[in-house]
């Protein structure tokens, strides 16, 4: 047996209970291995050579065995106590397969869970701040080719979508809602790829979740470490990497129908294939999903049917302590139409013109990471293309437009936004003693141009095509940052973080009659801090107090001149509790409130366009609650729900306002899910089942669309089971057959005539998938 010397005496050998106070940076395995060996006064052996891979940073009080199977996960190798001190790392022995739930749910692990997306790897039980981890199956990669954001929403208290279909919805946290339109600001939710920015001020690109390990959602303003316009908070999709030991793959196949409306086929594909062992391997997925229509307009049935297909790669290289990871994704969704109606809980409508989306995505990435003296650095740069293209009918209600644009029969509005995103980054963390820091510099450059057109009916040609306006907005955030953790006492922490940003927004915009262009440039400081309390293994209580900023908005006067809106600032105190425990339990409470000023939101005009313009103050009152734990005899509950009060308490909107409640935020949402693990012909099965309430909600500031919506109740019914490599879902969606109302908008050149967006009907989804 191999032995990891300690580099200190036998009589410091520390005893299994032990708990002591680590920093080990992330490192090469062997390295990391003799690094808690000297610090935890332990000897550690091992039979024959142990993989050069990646051990994850270890920071904070702990045993030994928690400490090794930290480093040890994911390698198939366990540490096992031969002796008191002494520990014997052998390979893990074959077990059967385990009960892994049918579908997703919040992690709760009985193991370590480390947080990344706050740019060091935490321990959940260290992060002082309102976070979800929303989880994904281990066949996920074979089985979810048809399951984006809507998911993670319908798991994560706090987190809410619109309504208007894939590729179309905006995304809100905790109630910092501008907006149920989709203008030209800076979307309040930050949607992050891995360790790179993927949106600035697009839609939510709803990214498929396939071959994904988690989605982690940071709730609260994140200023000090994510810069300009992560006003709500961050949501991260976070990937496989590829695995540079192992050959592994998997397929899937499904089937989907919709009660009353149409069906459709998906499927999904991942290899990940070593090219040198232990220093190279490529990583390929692919998926596509033809997603059943249930809205028939006129005589088109099932008229808005949704295709997606992705596809996405990786390439990870390690050489000795450094890895480098290069990366990129492609996505494209087409809908053949929206889903709005014009009568409650209706799913057809009169015949009108088709109002096809699509959203086209790109990104490339590249990651380092490796060993800077005692430090660890990470370099990281993202770049997005990202093409939206929305069409709607404009045969009603734009004949003010279309006089203008001298048409006299107007048909297709035709909205077309190009945005390109560019997100570098470079950090260095490490630890001092006792303290734990990060520093770093990063850049954003997002770019989106806006070409508006106006058809006349029954003709697309070009003689027959006005272009009503174009707009060139270029955005720049340079911010330096820093974040420090320091304890007080062995259970008291307080940590504080900075970011100094330089934002300069730049604005061309030209339209029938006029042109001009204008430029404006803000320097700051996004503060943040917290005081958090570990009164014993797996409670963590918290004070957090977190800032960010928004770039002043820019919109056309009558007489084409652009004028400037001051910049959001929004401001977040949380007091939070989050409590785990071994056997998979996690309690999770946060009361916040938050200042908002100048809030910047977007108005529907009279002729159907869009402007930006400065709302007044706001306050948002609320708290978050959830639950997971199992209940004993293979059953387990998760529980969870929100309240809040999020109103303007100053409007400048020059309107007699009845109602103060933002937009979209519904009053509350609650959830409830039970399910069960069992065996069956020798396999192991889960069966859940989900309820989801979400409150009343308005959908405008407006008086003429100051329309109710919410009151939704959606459902969903989960079987899965598992027989060795072989698995098989089936997924029923709204078995309860309600059909209420849950986003109030459709289409803006009908806007004094009511819209509503039922639920989809009831949907059986059936997907057999295999892993190899």
């Amino acid at each position: 047996m191999g032995l990891i010397a300690t580099g200190w005496p036998v009589p410091t050998i520390a005893h299994s209970a032990d708990r002591r106070e680590l920093v080990i940076p992330a490192q090469a395995l062997p390295r990391a291995l003799a690094e808690l060996a000297r610090q935890d006064g332990i000897a550690i052996g091992a039979e024959g050579s142990l993989p050069d891979r990646q051990a994850p940073a270890l920071r904070g009080r702990m045993t030994p065995g928690e400490a090794l199977a930290r480093l040890l996960a994911g390698t198939g190798l366990i540490a096992r106590e031969i002796s008191s001190g002494v520990w014997r790392i052998e390979t893990r022995p074959v077990q059967p397969p385990a009960r892994r739930p049918a579908g997703p749910s919040p992690v709760v692990t009985a193991g370590p869970i480390l947080v990344t997306a706050t740019k060091q790897p935490l321990g959940l039980d260290r992060v002082a701040q309102a976070i979800a981890l929303f989880a994904l199956p281990e066949a996920s990669g074979a089985t979810q080719a048809g399951q984006g954001s809507a998911l993670v929403a319908e798991g994560i208290d706090g987190l809410v979508l619109t309504a208007q279909g894939p590729g179309r919805n905006r995304m809100f946290i905790n109630g910092v809602a501008d907006s149920p339109f989709n203008g030209g600001s800076a979307s309040p939710v930050a949607v992050y790829v891995d360790d790179t920015r993927l949106t600035y001020s697009a839609p939510d690109p709803d990214l498929r979740l396939v071959d994904v390990t988690r989605v982690e959602v940071l709730k609260g303003p994140q200023g000090a470490l994510f810069g300009t316009g992560a006003l709500g908070g961050i949501y991260r999709v976070v990937t496989n990497r590829p695995e540079l030991s192992g050959l592994s793959g998997s397929v899937s196949a499904g089937f989907s129908t919709v009660i009353g409306g149409g069906t459709g086929p998906s499927g999904a594909a991942m290899a990940n294939v070593p090219i040198v062992a232990d220093h190279a391997a490529l990583r390929i997925v692919g998926y596509a999903s033809s997603e059943p229509g249930w809205i028939d307009t006129g005589g088109r049935s099932d008229s808005n049917r949704t295709h997606v297909e992705g596809v996405r790669g990786g390439l990870g290289v390690a050489v000795g302590d450094w890895r480098a990871d290069v990366s990129g994704l492609a996505q494209w969704i087409n809908s053949g139409d929206s889903q709005y109606s014009y009568a409650p809980g209706a799913r057809n409508r009169a015949g009108q013109l088709p109002e096809p989306h699509d959203n086209d995505l790109i990104h490339t990435a590249l990651r380092v990471e490796g060993p800077v003296g005692e430090a660890r650095l990470v370099a990281t740069s993202g770049y997005s293309w990202h093409d939206v293209r929305d069409q709607l009918d404009a045969t009603q209600g734009a004949e003010a437009l279309a006089s203008a644009a001298g048409l006299s029969n107007p048909g297709l509005f035709a909205d077309l936004r190009e945005y390109r995103v560019w997100d570098s980054e470079v950090r260095l963390s490490g630890a001092w003693r006792r303290l734990h820091w990060v520093l770093g510099l990063a850049h954003v450059e997002a770019r989106e141009v806006e070409d508006r057109t106006l058809s006349a009916n029954g003709s697309a040609a070009s003689d027959h095509t006005v272009q009503l306006d174009r707009t060139v907005q270029v955005a720049h955030d340079t911010g330096l940052f820093a974040d420090v953790v320091a304890p007080v006492t062995g259970r008291l922490d307080v940590s504080a973080g900075l970011r100094l940003f330089y934002d300069t927004l730049t604005t061309g915009r030209s339209d029938l009659a006029t042109s001009s262009a204008f430029a404006n440039t803000r320097t700051g400081v996004s503060p943040e801090g917290a005081l958090s309390w570990r009164p014993h293994p797996g409670r963590l209580i918290y004070l957090r107090v977190g800032s960010a900023f928004r770039q002043g908005g820019l919109d056309t006067q009558g007489n084409g001149q652009i004028r400037t809106y001051p910049g959001d600032r929004l401001t977040t105190l949380t007091f939070g509790w989050r409590e785990t425990a071994g056997d998979g339990k996690l309690i999770e409470v946060s009361l916040f409130h938050t200042w908002w000023t100048n809030v910047q939101s977007d108005m529907l005009l009279a002729d159907g366009l869009i402007e930006t313009r400065t709302a007044g103050d706001a306050s948002i009152t609320g708290i978050s609650m959830g639950l997971a734990r199992p209940l004993g005899g293979s059953w387990r509950i998760e529980l969870g729900g929100t309240a809040q009060s999020a109103r303007l308490v100053r409007s400048e909107l020059g309107l007699s306002l009845d109602d103060t409640r933002l937009p979209s935020v519904p009053d509350y949402t609650a959830r409830i899910a039970v399910g069960r693990d069992f065996t069956l012909a020798r396999g192991q099965g889960h069966v859940r089942l989900a309820l989801n309430e979400i409150g009343p909600s308005r959908l405008s500031f407006q008086p003429s669309l100051d329309r109710k919506m919410g009151h939704v109740l959606d459902s969903r019914l989960e079987l899965g089971l598992t027989r060795g490599a072989n698995r098989v879902d089936l997924v029923v969606t709204n078995p309860l057959a309600r059909s209420g109302n849950r986003f109030a908008f459709g289409n803006p050149f009908r806007a004094d005539v009511a819209q509503y967006t039922p639920q989809r009907p009831p949907a059986i989804n059936l997907t057999i998938g295999r892993t190899f």
